[in-house]
């Protein structure tokens, strides 16, 4: 099946579009997260190989991006491969990055598509530790879709919260040790932007399926103000009503939720305030010559990692 599916049709489709409309009365999630669990599970319930039950939990992605479009949501995340994952059996490990490949290649083939709906194609996680053709196959999808604008999918693969987080902590000391950072310039903003999802939104609703009430080294960081929904249904089954009822649950939960973030929101910009009441007394030159600096020194540091990044990607692709 297709990265994403394009069949509305019929009775079906009209009742879809009838059922957005009437959700579209209310606010949508900008960005939703899926923890999509339960393949293995499918399988077994089935009685086919875990293969079987992974490709068709690709089959379900591919649908309910579809449906994602359909509603308004502007980003989509995906836990596709944990790094956790790994310590799986060899035969599965394998068949998980042979599937990754072929639905990577799969995208490139697809480019009429794809530029359609205008999707970037994100890929989140530590690519060194995937096999060099997945590696490349990743990187010529992500390489093609970067100027496309109107939605995005990140597809988490080889990752972790906890593996990001980390990875974000050692940027920043490495930039303060080499002289590009002072320890002044660090701060909370600063170490979202050595994120992965530096690019990205928080998300506003995060589901999970298969009955799991965890969330599994997922987004920790992103996750504070989100909404969380929890569902029993396996991942292959889950269908446009599952994604209906838990917007619907963000929706009944929206005016807590933004109001919980509006004053995180408001005490960060206290917090700073105050900083700057107790810092010494400065001539405003001279505090407007110290802010430039530090803008300055981000910029560049910054800049420096994407380039990084940049170049990782176009040396693969070459």
């Amino acid at each position: 099946m297709s990265w994403i599916s394009d069949t509305k049709s019929g009775a079906s489709g009209f009742v879809r579009s009838v059922c957005c409309k009437i959700l579209q009365s209310g606010p949508i999630p900008r960005h939703v997260a899926f923890i999509m669990d339960g393949n293995r599970r499918f399988a077994m319930k089935r009685q086919v190989e875990r293969a079987q039950g992974h490709l068709m939990g690709f089959d379900k992605l591919s649908e309910t991006l579809e449906w994602c479009l359909d509603l308004g949501v502007q980003e989509v995340t995906v836990y596709a491969f944990s790094i956790e994952n790994f310590k799986r059996s060899k035969d599965e490990v394998d068949g998980l990055m042979e599937l990754a490949r072929k639905k990577f290649e799969r995208l490139m083939k697809e480019t009429e598509l794809i530029e359609k709906h205008g999707v970037c194609v994100r890929v989140l996680g530590d690519l060194s530790l995937l096999p060099r053709d997945v590696q490349v196959a990743v990187a010529k999808a992500v390489s093609s879709t970067k100027k496309n604008s109107r939605v995005f999918l990140n597809v988490c693969f080889a990752y972790t919260s906890r593996h990001e987080i980390t990875r974000a902590m050692r940027l920043v000391a490495e930039g303060v040790a080499n002289g590009q950072l002072h320890a002044s310039d660090v701060s909370q903003e600063l170490f979202e932007k050595c994120l992965y999802t530096c690019h990205s939104p928080d998300p506003d609703l995060l589901i999970r399926t298969s009955g799991e009430v965890r969330l599994s080294d997922f987004l920790l960081w992103q996750s504070s103000f989100s909404c969380f929904h929890f569902t029993d249904v396996l991942w292959p089954e889950f269908t446009l009503w599952d994604l209906f009822t838990a917007v619907l649950h963000y929706q009944r939960e929206y005016s807590q939720i933004t109001s919980a973030r509006d004053k995180c929101g408001r005490m960060r910009l206290s917090s700073e305030a105050y900083k700057q009441l107790l810092s010494p007394c400065m001539e405003q030159s001279e505090t407007n010559t110290s802010d430039a600096g530090q803008r300055g020194r981000v910029d560049a540091f910054l800049s420096g990692l994407a380039a990084l990044d940049e170049a990782f990607l176009d040396n693969l692709c070459s």
